[in-house]
């Protein structure tokens, strides 16, 4: 490369790659690729022969490309890894769930018209954080308890600060001692399976409201989920789902007169409040404790417009598209795998986010918890 006088090298090689015979082609392939931050370079060839023949009817080579290799996305999801390819599966989830809930793509309109809720869980308390709360727009010192101004250790639950939105202190525990940390990665680690309870519970809540049994449930109405995951600074994750009811043969059925978004709420609130899944101790003896879902439960009619008693759709659908591309790399964590507990070390972490992980790896190896795959998840937290 022969630098240019004043320019830096970097632009001094894009004004060389541009006049070069070959840069249409190459432009070509690096607008296909979308702008991915990290595209994939694929090497290989590809022949397109006549099957009765054996005539050669194409082929083609990536040594015939440019530079020698053909440019592909990632398609990673994340948008921590690749903003470019993230923004295109946010906006192939907003019109998705959109469809889903006003018709479109294949759904008809009238799906519009089915009982929908927009349904968020929360994980209960493992200990006091750092929080931000606010009076009439004003945030409010984050004071200890009345009934308990002290923890175990003598340290006052709640620092008295006001915490501005973007405070790194939220979230984290005022007393790391006293924060159970083995509960709360297993308490992520079993969450899905806590959700799968709920989706099975909340079809006995409504046949027993109604007085029909299952059977007859299934040959009038139907269930539909989308769900999104969230993860808090505290590094435990929300779930965020639209609940759809509809005719026993999907959005293309109207479901029956007895199906409201009341009904589907009031099962919805009941089953939340009585599943859970037994967790084994970790020292492998005592009782085993359960985990259930943390007292914040909210459930809001989706309707076609924010004026009506509820959450518009269009909301909901950008809500769900947001939470899609992120990860728990919002919790304090990293995006990337963790594969040695020697890597802790060194991770820019919060201090928080390090005991977790460091909690992740002590419980992977008990006997109790290898079902769990703890060391596969340990940069999420569990």
């Amino acid at each position: 490369m022969t630098a240019v006088p004043g320019l830096p090298p970097e632009l001094t090689a894009a004004v060389e790659r541009a006049a070069m015979p070959d840069f249409a082609r190459w432009h070509e392939m690096i607008k296909a690729a979308g702008g991915c931050e990290q595209p994939i370079r694929l090497r290989g060839e590809r022949l397109t022969v006549d099957g009765e023949t054996g005539e050669l009817i194409e082929s083609y080579s990536t040594d015939d490309e440019p530079t020698g290799y053909l440019l592909t996305a990632c398609g990673n999801r994340r948008a921590s890894r690749c903003a470019a390819c993230a923004e295109v599966y946010r906006d192939d989830t907003y019109h998705l769930i959109i469809s889903g809930l006003t018709g479109g793509k294949g759904v008809p309109e009238q799906v519009s018209r089915h009982p929908r809720v927009f349904l968020t869980l929360t994980a209960p308390s493992f200990g006091v954080v750092h929080a931000r709360r606010e009076k009439a727009g004003q945030a409010q010192p984050c004071r200890p308890r009345r009934d308990r101004p002290l923890c175990p250790h003598g340290r006052p639950e709640g620092c008295g600060l006001r915490h501005a939105a973007d405070d790194p202190m939220l979230g984290q525990p005022i007393c790391g001692d006293c924060y159970d940390y083995p509960r709360a990665v297993l308490w992520n680690a079993h969450a899905p399976e806590l959700w799968r309870r709920l989706t099975l519970a909340v079809p006995r809540k409504i046949t027993a409201e109604l007085g029909i049994t299952h059977k007859a449930f299934r040959q009038q109405a139907r269930i539909s989920y989308a769900r999104v995951i969230e993860y808090q600074r505290r590094g435990l994750i929300h779930f965020h789902a639209v609940v759809r009811l509809d005719g026993p043969n999907g959005p293309d059925e109207a479901p029956p007169a007895w199906a409201t978004s009341d009904l589907l709420e009031r099962a919805l609130r009941t089953a939340v409040a009585e599943v859970s899944v037994p967790v084994p101790h970790p020292d492998g003896q005592s009782l085993p404790y359960s985990a259930q879902w943390g007292r914040q439960v909210d459930v809001q009619a989706i309707q076609v417009a924010a004026e009506l008693d509820g959450i518009a759709d269009k909301h909901v659908a950008r809500y769900i598209a947001k939470y899609a591309t992120k990860g728990a790399e919002d919790s304090g964590t990293v995006d990337r795998p963790i594969r040695y507990p020697n890597q802790i070390r060194t991770l820019e972490v919060s201090e928080h986010a390090r005991r977790m992980i460091w909690t992740c790896f002590a419980l992977a190896d008990l006997p109790e918890y290898k079902p769990l795959r703890l060391r596969k998840w340990v940069h999420m937290l569990g």
